[in-house]
């Protein structure tokens, strides 16, 4: 298990680079009516592979501590609520995580559908800035510092 959460933790690193290179790639290019070109395509499909890995790490981990047995040991869902670091633990980020991951797929996946440079940036940069919004509020910054 802890090497499942050194993974986990240490991965976030490259996905959150890599999130934001994305992110201001697409941003500077929609503002900039630059071409779309290989590089482009090549940095959000870097962005999308490395969430979808981290996300299966965070599941594979999220079993492998045994929340559900946390869970039972403080009294059931309504005791994890009123706890703020475990609903965070156990709802908050994982949930959060989940949504973000989604919007980068929704994004990669729309991006691939328009024909010309200006809407594919744009496409990008929507979804991609909202979940970078979410990764960077749901970070647990006090472990990261």
């Amino acid at each position: 298990m802890e090497v499942v959460q050194f993974i986990h933790s240490y991965w976030a690193y490259l996905v959150l680079l890599v999130l934001v290179l994305a992110t201001f790639n697409a941003l500077f290019k929609f503002f900039g009516n630059k071409e779309f070109d290989a590089k482009d395509f090549r940095i959000s499909l870097f962005a999308l592979i490395t969430m979808h890995i981290q996300l299966l790490i965070g599941i594979v981990l999220f079993f492998l501590k045994d929340y559900f047995s946390t869970i039972s040991e403080v009294g059931g869902m309504g005791e994890v609520m009123k706890n703020s670091a475990l609903r965070n633990l156990i709802v908050e980020h994982p949930t959060t995580m989940i949504i973000a991951v989604a919007l980068v797929t929704i994004g990669y996946s729309k991006h691939k559908k328009k024909l010309v440079s200006k809407p594919k940036f744009k496409m990008l940069a929507i979804f991609y800035t909202i979940a970078l919004a979410l990764v960077l509020y749901m970070i647990p910054w006090n472990l990261w510092f």
